[in-house]
This record gives C-alpha cells, sequence and structure tokens, in this order.
C-alpha cells in the first residue's frame, strides 16, 4: 500500500488536501512527521526513516537524492520508494494540482510494493 511522506519543500497543505480526499490515506508532511524532528536532517536519515515506517518519499529534489539512491542501490540498502515531481510539469506552488495527480497515482498504483521503487509523477 502506498503511505507517502511529503519532503520538507512540499507544502503540508498537500498532505491536508489529500486526506481531505480519502480520510484513510496515510500521508505525513515533513514538518509534522516525527514531531518535526526530521526538518533539515540530511536525506539518508530521512530516507532510512522512511524506509522503516514504509513510506514513499515524494520530492523535487533531484539533484542530491539520484545519487544518494545509486549509492544505495550499489550497497543493497533497501528503500521504502521515491516519487519525483519535476517542477515544469507540476510546480510546487500548484497545490491542487500536486494533490490531484498523487490522488490518481495513489489509485492507480496504491496497492504496488513500493520498496525500491522510483517513478516520476506526471500530471
Amino acid at each position: 500500500m502506498l503511505k507517502l511522506l511529503l519532503d520538507e519543500h512540499i507544502s503540508p497543505e498537500v498532505a491536508s488536501g489529500l486526506r481531505r480526499r480519502s480520510r484513510t490515506f496515510a500521508v505525513h508532511a515533513m514538518a509534522e512527521w516525527g514531531s518535526g524532528n526530521f526538518l533539515g536532517r540530511d536525506d539518508a536519515a530521512c530516507l532510512r526513516e522512511a524506509a522503516d515506517q514504509g513510506l514513499t518519499l515524494v520530492t523535487y529534489d533531484r539533484r542530491t537524492i539520484p545519487p544518494l539512491l545509486k549509492a544505495w542501490a550499489e550497497e543493497g540498502r533497501p528503500h521504502g520508494g521515491v516519487i519525483f515531481v519535476d517542477e515544469k510539469t507540476i510546480s510546487p506552488a500548484d497545490i491542487g494540482g500536486l494533490v490531484w495527480a498523487l490522488a490518481r497515482l495513489a489509485k492507480e498504483a496504491g496497492n504496488w510494493d513500493w520498496t525500491n521503487r522510483v517513478s516520476f509523477l506526471r500530471r
């Protein structure tokens, strides 16, 4: 089942919007996840804890996350999955568009095993 962790650059309003669409939708904004203890932490710590909790990271960060995923793959270290969003496709300011796209993805692929899966969110 797809359970999401929104990175700290994604508005908590996206999590709220997804929860409004479905009360059973498991989604956490970084600011509220772990009582906010992961804000500002390095990517590896967040990705490791997300994997431990079975959460798939949603992020716009295509600069630092891909090299981390590559290193983890080479080490045989699993992660809970990553969904990349391209700001040219869905602007970080487009809360409704992001909610809509994530809700559609959850409907289409929510039952997949997201362990080690990497996906690119589309409109």
